[in-house]
């Protein structure tokens, strides 16, 4: 048995969740796939995959081996590339998630720039909101918004976003502008929904400590772009994060209120797997999207100011 070309193909199942999803993004036969996965199970003696007549999942057993065949590939590609010396003749694959607004706004356009100066390399970029697993889903690089839990992924530091709550320039002089958290009360609020937990927006800052106020909204909305649009309109006062406004606020569409009460900044990072030799894509675009990100995040900080 040909044991890297196994783990290649178990990576394979393991990312479609089907044998017949791997034998497609593999181009093989789906008995080729089903004869590798079977001789990898017999060579290293335990199951790695249960399946029904539905659909296929890993074991304990093979949620772990996954992760190590993933880091030995990883790493013996980038060996491969390094005593070739093709750092800057980039080819393969590049995976990259990051939240939507945030991906579509800040790091889509760096990563076309980065595909453009390397015309052989090719890349995804997986938009959710919501935080993905790197290992299950076959991610290289992840944009993560906000403190970081404990793990064992490696993050690199970008900057710091923070919220703003802010209005139409006309709803501030037909209403007036808020001096105190406490004052939204008498103020029409524009909110996401779910609310976060009691229906509160929580401001924190050096000055004035923390100040939880409870909201209700005139409109709630799902997104921060309707969020936006409806305060541009002046239906109210609303309260997203920095780089979500930063058009808007640039262009004078929208003013910042209780700026003294919310100076607490929420950190940006890079994150991507442990690997003693992160191969040459991953490397080379994390130096790359790195740079500029702090760039650009620094312009938002001083716009949203």
């Amino acid at each position: 048995m040909d044991r890297l070309r196994a783990m290649r193909v178990f990576i394979a199942i393991a990312q479609s969740g089907s044998l017949s999803g791997a034998a497609r993004q593999l181009g093989q036969p789906l008995t080729t796939v089903s004869r590798q996965l079977a001789a990898l199970e017999t060579d290293i003696g335990t199951t790695l995959v249960t399946r029904t007549t539905r659909n296929l999942s890993l074991t304990d057993a093979g949620r772990s081996y996954v992760e190590t065949c993933r880091r030995v590939l990883e790493e013996l590609d980038a060996a491969e590339s390094l005593i070739a010396g093709r750092d800057d003749d980039l080819s393969g694959e590049i995976v990259i998630t990051a939240p939507v607004l945030f991906g579509r706004l800040y790091l889509l356009p760096i990563l076309v720039r980065f595909l453009a100066l390397h015309p052989r390399l090719d890349a995804k970029l997986h938009l959710a909101d919501r935080v993905v697993d790197l290992a299950e889903e076959g991610i290289d690089v992840a944009l993560r918004i906000g403190a970081l839990p404990d793990s064992t992924l490696v993050a690199t530091k970008l900057g710091s976003l923070r919220m703003v709550t802010c209005a139409a320039p006309a709803y501030i002089r037909n209403r007036g502008e808020p001096k105190a958290p406490a004052a939204l009360a008498a103020h029409d609020c524009i909110a996401f929904t779910p609310l976060p937990p009691g229906g509160t927006w929580l401001f924190k800052s050096a000055a004035h400590g923390r100040r939880a106020v409870r909201v209700k909204p005139r409109l709630s909305v799902t997104t921060a772009e309707a969020a936006i649009d409806a305060a541009i309109a002046g239906l109210g006062v609303t309260r997203v994060l920095s780089y979500q406004a930063e058009a808007a606020l640039a262009r004078k569409r929208l003013r910042t209120v209780l700026e003294p009460f919310d100076d607490t900044t929420i950190p940006v990072h890079l994150v991507h797997r442990a690997v003693r030799l992160p191969r040459p894509q991953v490397r080379l675009f994390l130096d790359f999207a790195a740079r500029e990100l702090r760039t650009r995040l620094g312009k938002a900080q001083s716009t949203a100011r």
